[in-house]
């Protein structure tokens, strides 16, 4: 249906300052005739104001408008937090009510929004409803839009700020905010106050942490104590008991090099609304200080010179190296005082400052007897506390093997015997070498059964190993590494002193650095080097399970998701003693994922989400906005609706039951036609008539 209206518009021959001077000049010539009295003033005045009219060119223009209907946007939240208690049948219930009152208004039509972000983005960003209503409200002319409804539990993270004007700009129509929890609301939360990104391996770290008790109105009901639980790793849980509303520590030490994950939970207390604030999580990525390495060698070899290169390349290594120069069975008639040698310090190295080192190398120290038996039992007693120690053994004789030997066979696991073997051979990778990471995919390696790509060696100690696992092996499968655990620490055995040939590059050389390197870190715990291992991560919305053995398995594992339920997953043998798999995932938070004993935790987006900080429905963050709209905030999770009102532009949009969308009587122009009102042959008659019957009057 169309209708007219009746514009008066104006086209002006000349510019208005130009028209508004020649009224002036008309005016003050009226004004003269009539002070003078003269005769026909009245008529001269009259042809003088249809020449002025003429000089405006005033039209009236007839518009054919077609009815625009005005818009109402419901724009429902639907964000982790309106998952919460009763909200999801309050905010189902009000956009039936809602959609089912407008739909019966006339000329109003209904736009519907639902603003729902991945869980990574609410996570991080929080609840955002202002950005996907300004995409709804882009391509609709402010003109037509009555009003927006926002269902929501008011925590809203990306409210305009500004003043009431730029406010109503913003939203352009009364912003009717519908509340889907209930006043009053009480919870409990867990805040991590305080978290060090970083720590030093071995050192402890402090945790701040409060407990906050919100919306119970003051001290009456509120709780004194809260009891908090944590573990470190997926390790045992420890509990203790923490006052509510005060910051308290935890703490903790670093035990090895990555991410450190802290899980903590509060126990609810009376009123609880959801269980994800009551849960954190910290990750403390462990690093190492320096590594102190104490390197003994029983006499000058070349091979010292590679372990000195390698070891003095790592910029976290601080090294401490002796070599014994003079043994106590080299006799000579060298007075003791002419003798420019240092004393090896074997009291201030083995008593005093063993524990400050992280590894302890023996090269071809065996068979000197200069270490006394009660210092030698020292270095076992370190091992066996958490030490590391590594013995690369050279030639020795049966009655040399001996003098050394009984204590340090407490804790290494292969015995010399006495013989060496020194036809050229090529060290190969084990079988299970194939699948450790310390050995497993050395660059020249080759496939299994094949040759390596790497020189020969010319000298093997013949060895009987008792335990622990051979990773390399020599001429005629006779074992060449060989590493341990030993108590707490972990030794390793290396039975020839010709690792210098690989770094001298004969025969094209070895991978000696790469081995070497991940010798020292496996002595050192680092758990990337870890036999038998659990590691997950996630990635791109899928979380990526690795499980490392010794052994082939074939077991699925089992995947935890956040909210407890329980998955298994397949996983595919790859390379090495690697098994790989994958499974798609939509939730927040922490995944466990278990195997056997072994346990490996991955975080799917923000540890600690924004959009759960505090899930109590509130107005304040919406209520600015709506009054400066003209809207209202209505609290809708008991069940009771306000009723909908049609209201005129600047008219009140809201009251205590009612809100109110604007009736804009927007419109589509159809048509249009013009009728001049002073045609310019009857403006040239009436204008000559004017001053004809003014000279008449002025002759009579």
């Amino acid at each position: 249906m169309t209708k007219s209206a009746f514009l008066l518009k104006t086209a002006p021959l000349l510019p208005w300052p130009l028209i508004a001077f020649f009224f002036a000049a008309a005016v003050l010539l009226v004004a003269f005739g009539i002070w003078r009295g003269a005769r026909g003033v009245l008529f001269r005045a009259g042809a003088l104001a249809i020449l002025l009219a003429v000089l405006v060119n005033p039209s009236l223009f007839e518009e054919k408008r077609a009815p625009r209907r005005d818009v109402a946007v419901i724009l429902v939240d639907q964000s982790p937090s309106q998952a919460i208690g009763s909200r999801p049948r309050a905010t189902k219930r009000a956009l039936e009510t809602v959609e089912r009152r407008l739909s019966r208004e006339k000329n109003l039509a209904l736009r519907l929004v639902f603003a729902k972000e991945s869980l990574v983005e609410a996570a991080t960003k929080g609840t955002r409803l202002f950005a996907p209503l300004e995409r709804a409200l882009s391509g609709l002319s402010r003109r037509r839009l009555a009003g927006v409804v926002m269902i929501t539990d008011g925590e809203v993270d990306d409210v305009p700020a500004g003043s009431k004007k730029a406010l109503r700009r913003i939203v352009g129509a009364p912003l009717q905010v519908l509340l889907s929890g209930r006043p009053n609301e009480e919870d409990r939360r867990l805040e991590v106050s305080r978290a060090p990104a970083f720590g030093i391996v071995g050192k402890r770290v402090e945790i701040l942490l409060k407990v906050e008790d919100e919306g119970t109105g003051g001290a009456r009901g509120r709780a004194t104590k809260a009891r908090l639980t944590w573990l470190k790793d997926g390790g045992p849980p420890h509990s203790l008991l923490v006052p509510v509303g005060r910051e308290v520590p935890i703490t903790t030490t670093i035990d090895h090099g990555g991410a450190n994950v802290i899980e903590v939970a509060v126990a609810p207390g009376r009123h609880s609304l959801t269980p994800f604030n009551k849960q954190a999580v910290v990750v403390v990525n462990g690093v190492r200080n320096r590594l102190k390495i104490l390197l003994v060698s029983g006499k000058p070899t070349r091979d010292e010179r590679v372990w000195r290169n390698i070891l003095k390349s790592d910029p976290l290594v601080d090294l401490v190296h002796f070599t014994i120069l003079r043994p106590p069975e080299k006799q000579d008639a060298t007075p003791i005082r002419e003798l420019s040698l240092i004393a090896f310090p074997t009291r201030e190295l083995f008593v005093k400052k063993l524990k400050d080192f992280d590894l302890v190398i023996f090269d071809e120290y065996l068979g000197q007897g200069i270490i006394p038996e009660d210092y030698l039992a020292n270095v076992v007693h370190y091992v066996a506390n958490g030490g590391a120690l590594l013995e690369v053994i050279g030639p020795v004789s049966e009655s040399e093997k001996i003098l050394d030997r009984y204590t340090l066979d407490r804790i290494m696991p292969a015995e010399p015997t006495g013989g060496v073997d020194e036809a050229g051979f090529r060290p190969r990778l084990t079988a299970l070498g194939r699948r450790d990471p310390v050995t497993e995919s050395l660059p020249g390696a080759g496939p299994a059964g094949g040759v390596p790509n790497w020189g020969r060696w010319f000298r093997q100690v013949k060895a009987r190993v008792r335990r622990g696992m051979v990773l390399m092996k020599g001429k005629g499968g006779a074992p060449l590494l060989v590493l341990d655990h030993a108590g707490k620490g972990r030794v390793a055995e290396l039975l020839s002193d010709q690792m210098w040939l690989w770094a001298r590059g004969f025969e094209g050389g070895g991978p000696e650095d790469e081995l070497l390197r991940r010798l020292v870190y496996w002595l050192m715990k680092e758990p990337a080097l870890s036999g038998n291992a659990l590691r997950a991560r996630v990635d791109a919305g899928r979380l990526f399970v690795t499980r490392q053995s010794l052994k082939p398995e074939n077991r699925p594992v089992s995947v935890i998701a956040p909210d407890g339920r329980r998955r298994s997953l397949s996983l595919v043998p790859g390379k090495g003693g690697r098994s790989t798999g994958s499974l798609a995932i939509n939730e927040i938070g922490l995944y466990h994922v278990k195997s056997g004993g072994l346990t490996a935790i991955a975080a799917s987006g923000p540890l600690n989400p924004v959009e759960f900080a505090d899930v109590r429905t509130t107005a304040k963050r919406l209520a600015p906005v709506a009054a400066a709209t003209g809207g209202g905030v209505f609290w809708v999770g008991s069940g009771s609706v306000p009723q909908i009102r049609r209201v005129r532009p600047g008219q009140r949009a809201s009251g205590k039951n009612w809100m109110g969308f604007r009736e804009n009587g927007d419109y589509r122009v159809k048509g249009l036609s013009e009728i001049a009102l002073l045609p310019g042959l009857a403006a040239l008659f009436l204008i000559l008539g004017g001053f004809f019957l003014a000279w008449r009057r002025e002759g009579s």
